[in-house]
């Protein structure tokens, strides 16, 4: 080892101006025996750095090479495994934990103690060593082998000190008295220690000389021992006088111990009877109020309040441990369980009175308002209810079934009463929707109706408990009859009035609008106004409950099989987990028969007219939406948003109806077409939609049936067109989109701005074919003529050469314009007018435009034959036998005339 010491120490740590102290054979534990080299080396050069070097030997060859560095500083524990027992494995934790294994434990042992001793050195103690020997850590070594390895070398360096100047002169001098000094060093040293032994020997006279010294001092401390010995004797007699004292005095202390051990007890003892008596004992005036305390007058409600928060107190209080043992407590809780139980049945049995008091009493009001549209307020119920709200949650808290069975009391009456109620309501209403459009149609002429036909749809909605069915024939016969009279294209006026089919039809659907808001308006407070008072009486506001196992009605169909809204008990109750559940869950079957009357309500007024679709669609939406702001969980907003979908369902069925009308129309071969019904239809449509949605929440659904509408308009159109044999097709296509392109223009509906162009530029096309495929060729002869010239011109002839060709001279031109006077072309014109006439209908008014379309067309004509004739027969002199300004005084003549 000290062979390979002196290697390393001069191949790898000299050149770098390191000094090798410690050195230790190892090998990476666990793995294949790779064995190297760590050694412990300082930097020669201060600062010193203290480094734990890797070293290994080169696989090419003999010599060492230095593998990895660390810095002792970043040394954070040294672990030898074992203390006791001989044990060669060793970790080092700097950066991460390094594991080795010695050749031998005494060489880990050296190691260790060198990085101990340089760790108390240089790093003041920073590194932390488990597991090693207290003999390791010593700061002292034997000399020796270890000594010189571990750090003899360092601390020579450090004790070694330079001559002074007396010591060298002294040095020489001795050397000048043996000048064999020199040369004979062994003599020298034989005389040096000659020299010290006479020293030593004086110096031993010394200590002896001394002894007389030494006795006289030995004699004082036997002195001082006997003194000594003379205080111990007296501190034993004063002790064992103060032992009697202090048996007294703990005598005393265990007294006072117990007397203190008692008053706490007293104290503790007091306190427990003082809390039982503060919070167990209940007044005499609660007992009574309790037992007999009047649940009629504001005053014994307060009084019952009181009563039942104090003993809910009494009950509630936390007993310490053992009170339930107490005779006393035992029959305190008795008395309070009895008095609860008394205190709940009386409260039950009156508030059960109420409801079917309520109930049963509510229904002689009923007759006040079935004249009119409104319904019954029950502010006076909840209000004079609302008193024992306090009691019901005092309920809640201590007896659930009894409270549970409130709830279900009061939901039954109340939805009973509700029933009637809104049954009634409703039957008002529909009466209302009827017998207004079957008054306004029994007094116009142009509208018939029978007496008979009035008095049975009247019994039919009385008879049917506020359910509209299917099979009602005077429904029907009101639906069919109203859509006739709406849709009739007949001018004749009204006998009363003078007002139109389109007047009445506004009239009957402004009536239906207030009808309609009205009762959405009566509905929403009235459900508000419940969800409220359930919400406060039955303190369902704040935290989750178990949910009162309300009883559910059986899954009914309405007359349109459709089944109602409420699922079974065991459904909510697995999904309902808070009281805003609870709270619709009752709402639901208090009000179990809105949905359908309101259902059934739509029916009918779908029924009179589709096109109440659109005021209830806006209405539904405004009423959602406002419930939706109030609270999106509500009764009212899950109730309304249902209805909303059989509106929105309505309102496509009636879009849908139009289209499929517009599919059906089929026109007549003998007649001219005109402008088509559901054109005229539309118009109607878009000017009632715009007037209804001016400002509604659901534009967006307008929207997409405007552009259904519109599209199948423009198609059937062109289907009606394809198909009118006695009207050319061309003038369909014109008058209808110029009708179209009118009305859209007029209602400016941002939605169908491409719509409208596309109207004004199929107008236009239609205007432009229209007017050539009638106009033709007005001067054929003279077309045919022309059309020769370009003829030969396309073929290369010159153009001022075209003359001299046979059939195209100048003698020919002269003989064919003389076919076309002024008056024969005149003559053309007219008759041309009059066939226009006939193709073109009066209510839009497209003649004139036409004609002047057609004067247009003619002048071009004209002006093209004119520029031939400048270009083909230049200097003839030829014109035609009319200028122009015959043309214009013709064409102004002809539509004067007629």
């Amino acid at each position: 080892m000290t062979a390979i010491k002196h290697a390393l120490q001069r191949d790898i740590f000299t050149p770098n101006d390191e000094r090798l102290l410690g050195i230790v054979n190892v090998c990476k534990a666990g793995k294949k025996k790779k064995n190297c080299f760590l050694c412990a080396t300082v930097t020669t050069e201060r600062p010193v750095q203290v480094k734990v070097v890797k070293v290994k030997k080169s696989d090419k060859g003999d010599f060492y090479k230095r593998q990895q560095t660390w810095e002792l500083r970043d040394l954070a524990e040294v672990d030898a495994k074992d203390a006791s027992k001989e044990n060669p494995e060793f970790d080092l934790h700097f950066e991460k934990v390094y594991r080795w294994v010695a050749s031998s434990t005494a060489e880990k042992n050296s190691f260790i103690s060198c990085i101990w001793k340089l760790n108390q050195r240089y790093l003041r103690k920073k590194v932390e060593f488990v597991n090693v020997s207290s003999q390791l850590l010593e700061e002292s070594v034997p000399s020796g082998e270890s000594q010189s390895v571990a750090g003899g070398d360092e601390d020579a360096l450090d004790d070694y000190q330079e001559l002074s100047t007396r010591e060298e002169q002294d040095i020489e001098s001795m050397m000048e008295m043996c000048e064999y000094a020199v040369s004979n060093a062994e003599a020298f040293a034989e005389r040096l220690s000659r020299e010290l032994q006479v020293l030593d020997g004086a110096n031993i006279q010394s200590i002896m000389a001394s002894e007389k010294q030494v006795n006289i001092l030995m004699q004082l401390l036997d002195e001082a021992l006997g003194e000594v010995d003379t205080i111990e004797g007296k501190l034993s007699s004063y002790e064992e006088m103060l032992q009697s004292v202090k048996e007294q005095m703990d005598q005393i202390s265990q007294s006072n111990r117990l007397i203190q051990i008692s008053n706490t007890n007293n104290v503790k003892l007091l306190d427990e009877i003082q809390f039982l008596v503060n919070y167990m004992d209940l007044s005499k005036g609660h007992i009574r109020a309790l037992q007999e305390g009047d649940l009629t007058s504001p005053k014994g409600i307060e009084a019952c309040i009181n009563a039942s928060e104090a003993l809910s107190q009494c009950m509630n209080v936390a007993l310490r441990p053992g009170h339930d043992k107490l005779m006393a407590v035992t029959q305190q809780n008795l008395l309070f369980a009895e008095l609860r139980d008394t205190f709940a049945r009386r409260l039950t049995n009156h508030l059960n009175n109420v409801f079917v008091h309520q109930g049963h009493d509510q229904s002689s009001t009923l007759s006040q308002h079935t004249a009119e549209l409104s319904l019954p307020k029950h502010s006076p119920l909840h209000r004079d209810l609302l008193r024992y709200s306090k009691l019901m949650e005092w309920l809640k808290n201590t007896h659930r079934e009894k409270y549970e069975g409130l709830s279900r009391t009061y939901v039954d009456y109340m939805s009973r009463l509700y029933e009637r109620e809104i049954k009634d309501f409703f039957e008002v209403a529909k009466i209302k929707m009827a017998g207004t459009t079957k008054e306004a149609k029994g007094k116009f002429a142009t509208l018939p109706r029978k007496e008979s036909a009035l008095k049975q749809e009247t019994e039919s909605l009385h008879g049917s408990s506020g359910k509209l069915t299917g099979s009602t024939s005077s429904l029907n016969k009101l639906t069919v009859q109203g859509a006739n009279s709406r849709r009739s294209q007949s001018s004749s006026l009204l006998d009363m009035g003078n007002m139109s089919a389109s007047d009445l039809d506004v009239a009957d659907r402004t009536k239906f609008d207030k009808i309609f808001e009205q009762v959405l308006s009566e509905l929403e407070p009235l459900c508000l106004a419940e969800q409220d008072f359930i919400s406060k009486f039955f303190k369902l506001q704040q935290h989750p409950t178990v949910i009162p196992p309300l009883a559910q009605p059986e899954t009914e169909e309405t007359d349109g099989g459709t089944p109602s809204r409420i699922p079974p008990q065991a459904e909510h109750r697995q999904s309902l987990s808070s009281e805003k559940d609870l709270v619709r869950l009752m709402m639901n079957k208090i009000f179990q028969s809105i949905e359908t009357e309101l259902n059934s309500l739509i029916a009918l007024g779908d029924k009179i007219d589709s096109f109440n679709s659109l005021y209830m669609l806006v209405k539904m939406s405004h009423h959602v939406w406002t419930a939706e702001n109030v609270d999106p969980a509500s009764y009212l907003s899950t109730t309304l948003g249902n209805v909303l979908v059989t509106v929105k369902r309505n309102f496509d069925k009636c879009i849908s109806g139009q289209i499929r009308q517009m599919e059906e129309v089929k026109i007549s071969k003998k007649s001219k077409v005109g402008i088509l019904l559901f054109v005229a239809g539309f118009e109607e449509f878009a000017e009632l939609a715009e007037t209804i949605f001016r400002n509604a929440e659901r534009r967006g659904d307008l929207d997409k049936a405007y552009v259904k509408l519109i599209r199948a308009v423009f198609v059937n159109v062109e289907k009606v067109a394809n198909e009118s044999q006695k009207t050319p097709r061309d003038v369909v296509m014109m008058e209808n989109f110029h009708h179209i392109f009118s009305t859209l223009s007029r209602l400016k509906i941002s939605c169908l701005e491409a719509e409208r162009r596309e109207a004004k530029h199929k107008y236009t096309d239609h205007l432009q074919s229209y007017v050539i495929n009638s106009l033709g060729q007005p001067l054929e002869k003279l077309n045919h003529f022309f059309e020769g010239v370009e003829a030969r011109v396309a073929q290369g002839v010159r153009e001022e050469e075209v003359s001299y060709q046979l059939a195209f001279n100048k003698q020919e031109l002269r003989k064919v314009i003389k076919e076309y006077p002024g008056k024969e072309v005149k003559k053309g014109l007219d008759n041309l007018y009059k066939k226009v006439d006939k193709h073109l209908c009066e209510e839009e008014s497209l003649l004139q435009v036409v004609w002047h379309s057609m004067q247009d067309e003619f002048i071009r004509q004209y002006k093209h034959f004119e520029d031939l004739i400048g270009r083909c027969y230049p200097g003839s002199g030829i014109t035609m036998e009319f200028t122009i300004q015959d043309m214009l005084e013709y064409f102004s003549s002809i539509a004067q005339s007629h």
